[in-house]
């Protein structure tokens, strides 16, 4: 027996199945979870493995992790992703840190709130093609025998007569999902956790500017998780006439690059975007109305920026891949 099989059977055998347990800091609240999917370790556990399995694709090329690099945040540091086959998405990956956070999921449908749902998506669209599974064909045959899912499901879905659905997958996804919760980063520790040193006094400076009406950064990107979850036409281009969702700034100095179509490289090219306000478009939030930046003042808004990053979500092997090289 393995390490990494040991591993697991130790796992499964001191989790009870029962409810998962938050250990959320303060000032992060209890996310909603659907009351037809409650959360276990058992179900987060089996997410996790879903979620970097490449065989779950057509061509066994790609994963959920293909586009959602947990070094990167659950970005895939590209400006527009790419599905199994190659085909382009329109848009880039959004990170899935806090994402149980949202309440709609995407950069543009506002009509979807559910991460199961969303999960049908890159398992099985097709305009663009992402993970390339046809509608119908269930979950895997090859992998009902793998002797870890066997387990894996019947850990986390005891109840189940056939428990190899694409209705449980989605569900173990989603909880996996909602586990990705980031809180300590530097700014957690020092706003919620009170270690007035664990940021730099030009991070405090920059803080104060986020927050001030001049800039007004805060009305798009405010709460603790730094997203109103509305959607904005930000001005990107004068043709431009949608509105796309308010990401969270969270770990936002490693998740470049940035807008919905990966069209600015840098943070200090976002800064001069939203200081220019933007291109004339008429579609344009009126919020998107400019401001005048010195070069200290600049410095020190990127530097509170880059308090976000929590290096312990970007490194937590409860996050990690699980399987052996190959999978």
């Amino acid at each position: 027996m393995n390490s990494a099989t040991l591993a697991l059977l130790l796992l499964l055998a001191a989790d009870s199945g029962q409810t998962y347990s938050w250990n959320l800091p303060k000032g992060f609240p209890k996310p909603h979870v659907p009351s037809d999917n409650p959360m276990t370790e058992s179900k987060v556990e089996l997410g996790r493995h879903l979620f970097y399995d490449t065989r779950l694709s057509i061509n066994g090329k790609s994963s959920c992790a293909t586009c959602h690099r947990q070094e990167l945040a659950f970005t895939d540091g590209l400006p527009v992703s790419a599905g199994a086959t190659g085909e382009r998405h329109p848009r880039g990956a959004m990170s899935l840190v806090n994402v149980a956070y949202s309440a709609v999921l995407t950069w543009s449908d506002p009509n979807l709130h559910a991460l199961e749902d969303q999960a049908l998506i890159p398992m099985f669209g097709d305009r663009p093609i992402e993970l390339g599974l046809r509608p119908g064909d269930g979950f895997p045959l090859n992998l009902r025998a793998d002797p870890q899912y066997q387990t894996l499901f019947a850990r986390a879905f005891p109840d189940d007569t056939d428990r190899f659905t694409t209705s449980n997958v989605t569900k173990a996804l989603a909880s996996f999902e909602r586990s990705i919760i980031s809180a300590r980063s530097p700014y957690d520790r020092y706003r919620y956790g009170g270690d007035d040193s664990a940021v730099s006094q030009s991070a405090k400076h920059g803080e104060m500017l986020f927050f001030n009406q001049h800039l007004s950064c805060f009305r798009c990107h405010g709460g603790f998780n730094f997203s109103d979850g509305e959607f904005h036409n930000t001005g990107l281009s004068v043709a431009d006439s949608r509105k796309f969702k308010t990401p969270t700034l969270r770990n936002i100095a490693i998740t470049a690059p940035y807008m919905h179509d990966g069209g600015i490289g840098t943070l200090e090219g976002v800064l001069d975007h939203y200081a220019q306000g933007g291109s004339k478009n008429p579609n344009k939030d009126p919020l998107i109305h400019g401001f005048s930046l010195t070069e200290r003042d600049r410095a020190d808004l990127i530097e509170f920026l880059k308090t976000l990053t929590d290096d312990a979500v970007l490194h937590d092997p409860r996050f990690g891949n699980p399987w052996p090289s190959g999978h």
